[in-house]
């Protein structure tokens, strides 16, 4: 059986201290997560939080070695599981799938590949649905997808589908038998008039039959805090995992928060205007504010901790280095 490092978070406030102390702890013995199922959902648990880390496919051969340089630094970490992104209406579909299928095959690491309706008909839909339980993965990641690159609306592919919601549906109607997660906007989605709306296009997703939901990043954990506050309120109960990206470069995270419409922090957002033109003391300013979220985050019971790596090992092993050196 392969140990794991996991989050231990036990409810209640603890010191920051108390909380790294059992960071990297092994998993429950008689605990086996690399078996042939291997369902997130049972991962995800507020008294034993795992961490994870997300991954994109590269356009480039070099990039892809680059990648998997990456994902061997980060697997002695061993975490809970890493999920694999899909590119803008399938763009990046057999990348994709064999990131997946090499990172599960080679490390034992958990994979999960996203999947968008985004220029998808319902057959080739069932058709990828079909590759990844055949290379014996488990879990899913169910996203609309963005509009393609030079449209500002979202419109379906004809024979596919416009909503998140209807894919997980199709999912379980097709009686596939992955763990299904989707996405979330703890700020609210871009598209949406209000943050209520928004909650509500989510509970449609849970209520079609998702396991879990994995955040969009925030800096800010009040956010979060509050969304799984409201997010209860209306009857969300699954999982609600954060997204933390640690910040490496100034430009790409004012690109990611226009994109997504998260918030910077007055205060670091003054900080990094500080520190814009020095490349090492933005990242060791990022993994610091990182560090802390992850730290407040732990002690009030989450179920995990997704990181956002960028392809990148160096911030999330310092991230969670900073974390052990506490213990």
């Amino acid at each position: 059986m392969r140990k794991a490092i996991v989050f231990s978070s036990g409810g209640g406030v603890k010191s920051g201290r108390t909380i790294a102390a059992h960071l990297f702890q092994s998993r429950p013995p008689g605990t086996d997560y690399t078996g042939p199922v291997m369902k997130i959902r049972n991962r995800l648990n507020p008294s034993n939080p795992c961490f994870s880390f997300e991954f994109f496919p590269p356009k480039t051969d070099e990039g892809t070695e680059n990648l998997l340089k990456t994902v061997e630094e980060l697997a002695p970490l061993e975490p809970g599981f890493v999920s694999v992104t899909y590119g803008a209406g399938g763009s990046t579909r057999e990348k994709t799938l064999g990131l997946v299928t090499r990172i599960k095959q080679t490390t034992g690491i958990e994979s999960m590949a996203h999947l968008t309706c985004v220029g998808h008909t319902r057959d080739e839909l069932r058709e990828v649905l079909q590759q990844l339980e055949a290379a014996k993965l488990d879990n899913v990641l169910v996203l609309r997808g963005d509009p393609p690159r030079g449209q500002t609306t979202f419109a379906p592919t004809p024979g596919g589908f416009r909503y998140a919601s209807e894919l997980v549906e199709f999912i379980r109607e097709e009686d596939f038998n992955f763990c299904v997660g989707g996405a979330c906007y703890p700020e609210g989605h871009v598209e949406t008039e209000s943050r209520d709306e928004d909650l509500q296009h989510l509970k449609a997703k849970v209520d079609a039959g998702l396991d879990f939901i994995i955040t969009q990043l925030f800096f800010d954990n009040a956010f979060y805090f509050d969304f799984v506050e409201r997010a209860r309120r209306v009857g969300i109960n699954v999982p609600i995992v954060p997204g933390i990206m640690p910040i490496t470069n100034v430009e790409q995270v004012q690109r990611f928060t226009r994109l997504c419409g998260a918030t910077v922090p007055m205060r670091l957002g003054l900080q990094l205007d500080r520190v814009k033109d020095q490349p090492d003391a933005v990242v060791q300013l990022g993994v610091a504010h990182a560090t802390v979220q992850c730290m407040e985050l732990l002690s009030r019971g989450v179920p995990g901790i997704h990181f956002y790596t960028l392809n990148k090992s160096p911030a999330t092993r310092m991230i969670l280095g900073a974390l052990r050196s506490r213990s």
